[in-house]
């Protein structure tokens, strides 16, 4: 995947990722509507399909909710990529199959608007505008199937032989 990068800081919770007064509903693009709404105002009107975002330490912390990466997978971001992810947005978003990196050496060095490329099977982030290559460790091959099946239900749709 290849697209200029949105960068954020340390910590970005869930709250920011989609606040809670647009928890009911789990319509896809209603929540891309609100995506980072409380951290960038202008972010979900601004980003375009296959960009990338970047944070720092604990991605996705505070509460267990999977509206957030619905809602950054929803707004077009292809990858999202940072230092460390909370726990259980870590899960979250691989369970809905919105690729993720933890690489803390991207994370420091991407800025906002650098044009990235990510390999998420091999783990190969190639900054094109600064001239860089970084390297993340890959995830095991099974949850690269996970993730490439659009998630843990088409993953599962696709075992049992059903259409996703």
């Amino acid at each position: 995947m290849q697209g200029k990068t949105w960068k954020y800081a340390d910590n970005i919770n869930t709250d920011e990722i989609i606040p809670a007064r647009y928890l009911n509903t789990s319509d896809p693009v209603e929540l891309a509507k609100h995506c980072m709404e409380d951290l960038d105002i202008t972010f979900a009107g601004k980003v375009k399909a296959g960009n990338i975002l970047v944070a720092g330490s604990n991605f996705g912390c505070g509460s267990s909710r999977e509206h957030a990466p619905i809602s950054i997978k929803a707004v077009g971001v292809s990858c999202v990529i940072a230092k460390t992810f909370a726990r259980i947005f870590f899960r979250n978003a691989i369970d809905i199959g919105l690729p993720i990196v933890e690489c803390p050496e991207a994370s420091e060095k991407i800025q906002m608007g650098d044009e990235i490329i990510v390999d998420v099977n091999k783990g190969v982030i190639k900054n094109l505008t600064r001239n860089e290559t970084y390297q993340a460790r890959p995830f095991p091959p099974f949850m690269q199937e996970l993730i490439q099946a659009g998630g843990l239900m088409n993953y599962v749709r696709k075992q049992l032989g059903q259409a996703a």
